[in-house]
């Protein structure tokens, strides 16, 4: 039978593309409603944050993974119950313990989780379009061009956007503008590097590497394709991404509530509980993950401390501090151990 972590991390997987199939349309969404004369016209007076607002990236276009999450968040509950050890009040009478969704904590932890990751992905995207416009008034660009590299251009099969920023993070943004000037640099050593990305369109590399033989900058057409088929991809990985992560946090988190409600329904205290940090084990974990392997802690709330001074209750855990370095992507779970026993003991003045 599958252990608790095996079905945990299952659960993730599953529910994984729930949320990053939200997270797409939610793009696809905002890009629709965008009107693009009235971002040309802010453009054209160079009124960057007046452009931005033209684009409507309101956190309310991104409810809809809300639901996703607290699917998840239940999920996860639920399934640490099922596999919750035998639990015993101070008297040592059995207690049955069933997760509830509707408890306070776990109600206040769903929408600090919701409210934390439409935060984060809407100040993200922000970031993301301010660089752009940014960058491409500094290259010259006019203001139907840039508008139309933040939306993306209209596909003549889909009649969808493709290619656009919205949706990015600052990071991809950066990466994005740098592959543009080296496209163009016409240097074949900075050129190359855009062979080496992982998200490019390879069928675009014939045409590059032409350009690189010649020594010369990559004409127009090409590099539209090219930073759009970028764009799309970076677009897809950055789902991926935040799917992952806010998945793993939505039942992380449940999974510390439902051992917050096992002990409260055993009238227990934290202290019996002792809390084991247990990395995925393999070559990808990263390496302040590594080093907290095997590390116990005593107690619901005492947190974990990574080797980069970050603390967390468990993988995924914003709540106190923790950024993107410590929680992106993670695999890692957390082991719960009751020690009624040796509290039974001690009762009994053993």
């Amino acid at each position: 039978m599958a252990t608790l972590r095996q079905q945990l991390l299952g659960l993730i997987d599953g529910l994984s593309p729930s949320l990053e199939k939200a997270f797409i349309a939610a793009i696809d969404e905002i890009k629709s409603e965008v009107v693009l004369r009235e971002v040309v016209a802010r453009l054209e007076v160079r009124d960057v944050e007046g452009a931005i607002q033209a684009l409507h990236i309101d956190p309310a276009a991104f409810r809809p993974l809300s639901e996703a999450l607290r699917q998840a968040y239940d999920a996860g509950g639920a399934l640490t119950a099922q596999n919750m050890p035998r639990l015993s009040d101070p008297m040592g009478a059995r207690v049955v313990f069933r997760w509830d969704i509707s408890n306070q904590g776990a109600e206040a932890n769903i929408r600090n989780l919701s409210s934390t990751m439409i935060t984060n992905i809407t100040e993200q995207t922000v970031v993301a379009v301010r660089q752009t416009i940014v960058a491409a008034y500094a290259q010259g660009a006019g203001p139907n061009t840039i508008a139309l590299d933040l939306v993306g251009r209209k596909s003549a099969t889909t009649g969808k956007r493709e290619g656009g920023v919205l949706g990015l993070n600052g990071p991809q943004a950066d990466l994005i503008e740098r592959t543009r000037i080296n496209l163009l640099s016409g240097d074949p050593a900075l050129m190359r590097k855009y062979l080496a990305l992982k998200t490019r369109d390879k069928r675009l590399d014939k045409a590059v590497q032409r350009a690189i033989a010649a020594g010369k900058p990559l004409d127009a057409d090409t590099l539209n394709k090219v930073l759009m088929r970028l764009r799309d991809r970076n677009l897809r990985l950055r789902g991926e991404m935040v799917a992952r992560t806010e998945m793993l946090s939505a039942v992380m988190s449940s999974k510390h509530e439902a051992f917050q409600q096992a002990l409260s329904k055993s009238n227990r205290d934290a202290s019996l509980v002792t809390r084991k940090w247990r990395s995925a084990g393999d070559r990808k974990v990263r390496h302040t993950h590594q080093v907290l392997n095997a590390t116990e802690v005593t107690g619901m709330d005492v947190p974990f401390q990574s080797p980069s001074g970050t603390l967390l209750r468990y993988p995924g855990d914003t709540a106190l501090g923790a950024g993107p370095s410590e929680v992106a992507g993670c695999r890692c779970d957390v082991e719960y151990n009751f020690n009624f026993a040796e509290a039974f003991a001690r009762s009994r003045g053993r």
